[in-house]
């Protein structure tokens, strides 16, 4: 299962994993960061994994001994074939940034893509001050740093679109968990 980290702090987690140890498992739960899992994208997200008539914590070390040493940043992906330095990404709050660089992980992917508000009046911590070549990520861009292949197709109105890429899990990131999960299973079944 993967969710929000905030979902450990809530009654449902209580419910499901009663539920689960009820029916005789074993439970490893974990918050991973993506951009240490071959995503360049900073996204905290909650793992619960399930191993029947196994352990609490057993499968943990496969989750964490492939994690990278370094967040991966957009150009740590991508290169240089983005063909932009920075962009513009609506914060949730003005108290925060709103320039990023390719030279960090991405934020975040939200189900929302917004344009650049006119007037930004710019945050002391953006990299560099707003100017016309800054620019929000199109639709594609934020679906590859979600790191589906390029030419994958999605259909829907725009707005279906932001929500779909939103809440997708990024694709590396189900690989690194599939493969943790894998290499449990070869070395301890």
């Amino acid at each position: 299962m993967e969710n929000v980290p905030n979902m450990q702090k809530g009654e449902t987690i209580k419910e499901v994993n009663a539920i689960f140890k009820g029916a005789g498992y074993g439970l490893n739960q974990i918050v991973l960061d993506a951009s240490l899992c071959g995503v360049p994208q900073k996204r905290l997200r909650f793992i619960t994994f399930g191993v029947l008539g196994g352990t609490d914590g057993e499968a943990l070390p496969y989750f964490t001994k492939n994690l990278a040493s370094k967040s991966m940043t957009l150009r740590d992906y991508f290169g240089d074939s983005l063909g932009f330095q920075y962009y513009f990404r609506v914060p949730t709050s003005y108290k925060r940034r709103g320039i990023y660089s390719i030279d960090e992980p991405s934020m975040t992917i939200r189900g929302v893509d917004r344009p650049v508000p006119k007037g930004y009046p710019g945050h002391p911590a953006d990299p560099v001050p707003m100017s016309a070549e800054i620019r929000s990520l199109t639709c594609h861009e934020r679906s590859m740093i979600q790191t589906f292949p390029s030419d994958y197709i999605w259909e829907g109105a725009k707005t279906q679109l932001n929500q779909a890429i939103g809440n997708a899990v990024p694709v590396k990131f189900a690989e690194y968990i599939a493969n943790s999960i894998k290499q449990f299973i070869d070395e301890t079944c």
